[in-house]
């Protein structure tokens, strides 16, 4: 009976996800639900080796693997006439543009691609459009690099353009510490496993990061959710992402920062679908960090809709085959039922994992939801340097926000040297 249902839902149409991986596993199913069959398209020959791990192509009709010709894999994708074709992940933005635009879907086009994948581009497009942004350098040389970085003086941050995930971003304070990082990244890639081919330096911002995750359609945008961010400096990484924590539509900073990455949303061009921007408040105003014309990564529109109810995953749907829905509520805020946040565990050390001495204590906290333990007694763990080193995350839920807050500063009690029994 479930299979049948399934079949006579799925006549409604199709729909393309381009490079659905882990972190945006959750979107298909949102669009089967609503009744259309899903297409994967494969921007990459291979899949990228941060995602094989949990790779699956459960749920999907059809897995299109792009191989480097975009009009051989539009007549692919056409033949299944889908009604729309939606980013999945960082990696396939580009793509989706392109075939987007190709087959005349609902689209952000081709034309402003590269300013919403490429670091520098990004910063370039919203400066021209007359908002205020880091100051920059695209690195062509050690010696252009040291001069930039004297004449600007204090931290900057040294980045491929094409980062994801905080991989290969160096804090640096002096030119020489800069020209290092510059030649490391280019003997490395990136966390998709591509070659690092341009770097970028860029004034460091100090203050507060928060993130606005929105969904557009044509040209109106709706706020989803919004995140503030806490830091801190380990393992010789600054500003090391340690927490999250949802926070209400309403305020004053909260208006502030819909008012600026609506702005970016219009100066890079994202008319339709998901975006994840974070920006900081620094002494000087509002900065962005970068955006990323997908949903957010780390399961966030999840545990948006455990908070709130509903998230990106629902307004997505909505924005390419419900917009009379969108269109009467896109400007509606949000309302917290349940405060959440979610809290990284930092290692210090390298080696194998014995145990976590403390985690009878963590399984006590009052607001605990869930672990998600990356990192399991006898595995390797490696010291937390960037996103994907997390052994251990800490989702808390309940609807008392100080509980929330006390369990977030406890597990900072918790975590460090003595937290992990390392061989």
């Amino acid at each position: 009976m479930e299979r049948r249902t399934i079949e006579l839902m799925s006549l409604i149409g199709n729909v393309a996800v381009v490079d659905d991986y882990a972190h945006t596993r959750r979107l298909a199913p949102y669009f089967r639900e609503a009744g259309y069959s899903c297409i994967r398209v494969q921007s990459t020959a291979e899949v990228p080796a941060v995602f094989l791990p949990n790779f699956s192509l459960d749920g999907y009709v059809v897995n299109i693997v792009h191989t480097g010709s975009v009009e051989k894999t539009l007549r692919e994708l056409a033949r299944h006439r889908p009604v729309a074709v939606v980013a999945g992940s960082e990696i396939g933005v580009e793509l989706a543009d392109a075939l987007s635009e190709g087959l005349g879907l609902a689209t952000n086009g081709t034309a402003l691609s590269a300013a919403r994948r490429d670091k520098g581009t990004m910063i370039d497009t919203i400066t021209a459009a007359g908002l205020p942004a880091a100051a920059q350098l695209r690195v062509s040389s050690e010696d252009g690099l040291r001069s930039w970085h004297e004449r600007i003086g204090g931290r900057i941050v040294v980045k491929p353009v094409r980062s994801a995930g905080s991989k290969g971003v160096y804090f640096c304070d002096s030119a020489d510490e800069a020209v290092t990082a510059y030649r490391t990244l280019l003997g490395e890639t990136d966390l998709f496993g591509q070659p690092n081919e341009s770097i970028v330096a860029q004034e460091y911002l100090p203050g507060t990061e928060y993130v606005v995750n929105t969904v557009s359609r044509a040209g109106r945008h709706h706020v989803c959710d919004m995140w503030r961010t806490v830091r801190a400096d380990v393992n010789g990484v600054l500003d090391k992402l340690a927490a999250f924590y949802v926070i209400p539509r309403e305020g004053a900073v909260q208006d502030q920062l819909v008012s600026y990455g609506c702005q970016v949303l219009d100066a890079i061009g994202i008319q339709y679908g998901p975006a994840h921007i974070e920006i900081k408040i620094t002494p000087d105003g509002h900065r962005l960090v970068e955006i990323a014309a997908r949903m957010s990564g780390m399961d966030n529109p999840y545990y948006a809709e455990l908070s709130l109810g509903e998230s990106q995953l629902n307004w997505t749907v909505d924005a390419y085959v419900n917009p009379g829905r969108f269109d009467r509520h896109y400007q509606d805020g949000y309302q917290i039922h349940q405060f959440f946040a979610s809290v990284c565990m930092l290692s210090p050390y390298s080696g194998t994992l014995r145990s976590y001495p403390y985690l009878s204590e963590v399984k006590r906290l009052e607001s605990l939801h869930e672990l998600q333990m990356a990192v399991k007694p006898g595995d390797p763990i490696i010291r937390s340097v960037n996103d994907a080193t997390h052994p251990l995350i800490v989702n808390l839920r309940h609807p008392v926000e100080e509980v929330v807050v006390r369990d977030m500063q406890t597990l900072r009690y918790f975590d460090g040297y003595a937290f992990y029994d390392v061989e």
